[in-house]
């Protein structure tokens, strides 16, 4: 087994180490966060770093890259307090990839990678229409980490999904829709079952559903 000490890391070419690290969490989820400016300008990212915060009240978070540079997605969020989070399925998933390219502000990527800007129930951001699940969300906290990207925390205020995605005991049927992942920056994956179990409990061992 190949040991990586903190002393390898730096001294690997830069690409390589790039690689390496976004590899480490294994599969992410694959998602496009639509955001649009006060003058209702549309912007699309796909980022791979969406993650569940709470349930009641409804809560996930999106972290972002330093802001040294002009950050879209950021700055249209924080004008705007709100954002969607779209699901990424493989019937789109070079468009999606290609959202990461740097246009420039004046450019959406909704047209320039061939996405479809849907605006719901007055919400100012915008869904992508193409996508099975989107998810509409209000900023509520913006967290600082120490490597100089943000942890942006939303309230979940819309949920719009096929009904026969949403299964009796709540959970998503994610293959039923090609849903991808992400391993690393720019590899792709489909993601299939491989075991459903009951809530765990002492004494019990595991328990299928």
């Amino acid at each position: 087994m190949r040991h990586i000490t903190p002393a390898d890391l730096q001294a690997f070419e830069k690409v390589f180490r790039l690689n390496l690290i976004n590899a480490l969490p294994g599969y992410k989820p694959a998602n496009l966060i639509g955001t649009a400016d006060a003058e209702g300008a549309t912007n699309l990212a796909i980022f791979s770093s969406v993650v569940h915060l709470g349930s009641a009240p409804a809560v996930l978070g999106i972290i972002t890259r330093p802001t040294t540079v002009p950050r879209h997605t950021y700055q249209n969020l924080k004008t705007t307090g709100c954002f969607t989070i779209n699901h990424v399925h493989a019937g789109f998933v070079a468009q999606a990839h290609y959202t990461s390219a740097d246009f420039p502000a004046e450019e959406s990527e909704f047209e320039q990678c061939h996405f479809t800007p849907d605006f719901r129930d007055d919400f100012p951001a915008p869904y992508v229409a193409e996508s099975h699940i989107g998810i509409g969300l209000r900023l509520k906290e913006e967290l600082p980490i120490h490597n100089g990207t943000v942890l942006l925390v939303g309230t979940v205020e819309h949920i719009y999904l096929p009904e026969h995605v949403l299964l009796p005991d709540g959970t998503l049927d994610l293959p039923a829709v090609d849903d991808v992942c992400i391993s690393g920056l720019d590899t792709y994956y489909r993601a299939s079952q491989v075991g459903a179990f009951a809530y765990a409990r002492p004494g019990q061992g595991p328990q299928y559903k």
